[in-house]
């Protein structure tokens, strides 16, 4: 069950390729009438089923929760009949499900174990804010003077028209692709088509984002099994390598010289890419954090995607688009999905890991080599916004 870290005659640790081979979640929506650890089991068992795996195959297991959380990873395992090995539970805001998807990565790369299962999930609906926007911390000064997510990013949406010439049909115009994206997928919260007008006619929640340029609160889980190559081998003819892994944390508010830029964001995509030993033009479709319409248009600079203040062009082009040159969240993202925090750092992966395969059904990215899974996340007052990006690289 337990190996060693591979060691060289220096000392350092060999990092073993690892792989994806199993992939499964719940169908995203609001279930009061659920529990976190239920929807996590829901997701678990699918990704088994995926592979073929026996539950207690697993040596090791992340699972990431950000309300109302007690021994998640526990909760969630003993639905499928698992118990009895190491769990760690961690949370980090809506980057949970990625630092859950990296700390099995990690684990496997360096040969502690072989086998691991990276798991998210949210109950939204039967959280203690439940219905409530996302409360600040006690020491959150920003946010006790109203630095909410969504006047975050109206203020951010305000900036890009006065600087880049953005309008609110160019935030509505990602908002109509990413839910007609979600039309086709079966397991998103919202599967209806909107037109541009729609969308500026909803409410108006933090002007010039509206209530369709929003993501929703949601209920969810997402699981993906890890292992060596070797291990991979024995399970499926088709693993989906782990290629490259970035997590990073923020700097300093002063230090950030434009709220439009996300250096956190750029680190992490720049370490993420000279792991992987790819460029920004090798990837074949992205799946990011689109909390709001407005921000997937700056994501697609700090990926490099494009020139810096080229994200408009590149979105009016219709390349991010299904049938486009790099189609962004194919899934329907989270405006379609929903936004169950710590299940989407996960779900994206698994999106990916679907179009790697040819599985993707509708939506599937033709002949998808190599894709990339974003996740930024968090508020802390005094440090850059969206404090932790979580970025991985999966090709086949």
């Amino acid at each position: 069950m337990f190996s060693s870290p591979l060691n060289n005659q220096e000392g350092r640790i060999f990092m073993r390729e690892v792989a994806v081979i199993g992939v499964g979640q719940s169908v995203f929506g609001k279930f009061p009438g659920r529990t976190a650890a239920s929807l996590g089991g829901e997701a678990v068992a699918a990704a088994l089923k995926d592979c073929g795996m026996h539950p207690k195959d697993i040596q090791v297991a992340y699972a990431a929760r950000a309300y109302d959380a007690n021994c998640t990873a526990q909760a969630v395992l003993k639905e499928v009949g698992v118990t009895a090995f190491e769990m760690i539970n961690v949370e980090n805001a809506c980057a949970g499900g990625a630092t859950a998807f990296r700390g099995v990565w990690k684990e496997i790369a360096c040969g502690r174990y072989d086998i691991g299962i990276a798991i998210g999930v949210e109950s939204m609906t039967t959280s203690p804010i439940a219905g409530k926007l996302i409360p600040p911390e006690k020491d959150d000064l920003d946010g006790y003077l109203g630095m909410t997510m969504p006047a975050m990013f109206g203020m951010v949406a305000r900036r890009q028209m006065e600087e880049y010439g953005a309008t609110a049909e160019d935030f509505a115009l990602v908002s109509v692709k990413n839910h007609h994206h979600g039309c086709l997928n079966p397991q998103a919260q919202y599967r209806k088509e909107f037109t541009v007008e729609e969308i500026l006619q909803s409410r108006m929640i933090s002007e010039p984002i509206t209530l369709l340029m929003c993501c929703p609160n949601t209920d969810g889980a997402a699981a993906a099994i890890l292992c060596s190559m070797e291990v991979a081998r024995k399970y499926t003819t088709q693993p989906i390598k782990v290629i490259g892994s970035a997590l990073l944390t923020g700097d300093y508010k002063y230090l950030q010289k434009d709220i439009c830029a996300s250096p956190v964001g750029v680190k992490a995509a720049q370490m993420a890419y000279e792991m992987a030993g790819c460029a920004p033009k090798d990837i074949d479709l992205v799946e990011m954090h689109d909390a709001f319409a407005n921000e997937e248009i700056l994501r697609y600079e700090d990926l490099a995607l494009c020139a810096p203040g080229e994200g408009l062009d590149l979105l009016r082009s219709g390349a991010t688009a299904i049938g486009g040159r790099i189609p962004v969240n194919p899934s329907g993202g989270l405006l379609a999905l929903g936004h169950p925090l710590s299940a989407s750092g996960v779900r994206t992966v698994c999106e990916v890991v679907l179009h790697l395969r040819g599985q993707a059904g509708a939506r599937q990215t033709p002949n998808a080599k190599v894709g990339l899974a974003q996740m930024l996340g968090g508020l802390v007052t005094g440090l850059e916004h969206g404090v932790t990006a979580g970025i991985h690289i999966l090709a086949r």
